[in-house]
């Protein structure tokens, strides 16, 4: 019997553990305390994530399910963009980053591209991917637009990219349970929500998820 699995459950295992102290893993190989908030609607404090007992998701499940945050950014045309009201009721990847970040933010867009090219192309035409930056300071829409066509070329959906000042990008973590970026954006959550049709994410993935852990559950939550 190959021990693959064992190692991926003892790694699995230990995330549990780091998350359910409170820690969430930082952008760029360095880590962040996050406060504790048991609510589902973290608009106010930052998260606690905590694996659920039960093992549903290829990801992280969550104990309890984070609701679709209600936040107004600027995206890559420099329209305003309303994310609940052009996300809701359909399959999304939420994820804060910045477009100089060396490691995590490529990585995750990758893995992204390739679990939306691996499933159906039904199901990847209903999923909004929208990335939204740590760095206003150099993430303009334009340097947005042009970093996420790296990833999305040939997709049914373009992936949105957002940004605006700096409390306003800190509301929108707060609002999806995210811990504030700090460094000027470079010390990030490394966390991609999914948000299902019901508005809710019971599942988030993290570092040691891959593009086929992605695509599974992106299947499950739209009952593919």
């Amino acid at each position: 019997m190959s021990s693959a699995p064992l190692r991926r459950r003892r790694a699995r295992s230990l995330s549990a553990l780091l998350l359910a102290a409170g820690l969430l893993a930082a952008g760029c190989g360095t880590s962040a305390d996050a406060e504790t908030a048991g609510e589902h609607d973290h608009s106010g404090n930052a998260p606690a994530v905590v694996e659920a007992p039960e093992d549903t998701y290829a990801g992280i499940d969550l104990n309890e399910p984070y609701r679709r945050p209600s936040f107004t950014l600027t995206d890559t045309t420099g329209a305003p963009y309303d994310f609940t009201a052009e996300t809701g009721g359909r399959p999304t990847l939420l994820f804060f980053g910045y477009t100089q970040c060396p490691d995590v933010c490529p990585t995750t867009m990758a893995d992204v591209a390739v679990a939306l090219r691996g499933v159906d192309r039904e199901l990847a035409a209903q999923v909004q991917v929208v990335f939204v930056t740590t760095d206003p300071a150099n993430d303009s829409p334009e340097v947005l637009g042009e970093y996420l066509g790296r990833f999305d070329a040939d997709l049914p959906n373009s992936f949105i990219g957002l940004t605006g000042d700096q409390d306003a990008l800190d509301q929108a973590q707060l609002a999806a349970g995210v811990p504030q970026a700090e460094d000027n954006g470079r010390l990030h959550s490394t966390h991609l929500l999914l948000y299902g049709e019901d508005d809710e994410s019971r599942v988030i993935f993290d570092a040691e998820n891959t593009a086929d852990d992605i695509a599974a559950d992106l299947r499950l939550v739209a009952g593919a």
